[in-house]
């Protein structure tokens, strides 16, 4: 099992959080985070966010400590990299509503 942490440096809610990830499956992290507790809501695309507060009870189940953009890195390596707006590997990909443009029979810009 090969599962990565990057430091909390990340704000957001009043505290600082880190990023949980595999660079071997979606299953493995899954499986990962359940052991420790960490909730399905706390998954978002490619990683789980973890709370500074739990850094060090991922480290100590086996997360191995790196920085952010070697995480990335392997991830995106990995192909297990989901950037915000893309789809996850086999879903199809959401057409964008047409915009309509405040003249009538005019293409909006955009």
């Amino acid at each position: 099992m090969t599962v990565y942490i990057d430091p909390p440096e990340w704000p957001g809610h009043g505290r600082l959080w880190s990023h949980l990830v595999s660079d071997v499956s979606f299953e493995e992290l899954h499986a990962f985070a359940a052991s420790i507790g960490c909730p399905p809501r706390a998954f978002e695309r490619d990683h789980y966010d973890v709370p500074e507060t739990r850094y060090e009870d991922a480290v100590r189940a086996g997360a191995r400590q790196i920085g952010s953009k070697e995480l990335v890195r392997r991830i995106t390596q990995a192909g297990l990299r989901r950037p915000k707006g893309r789809p996850a590997p086999g879903l199809p990909v959401q057409e964008s509503p047409a915009r309509e443009s405040p003249v009538q029979g005019r293409p909006a810009r955009g």
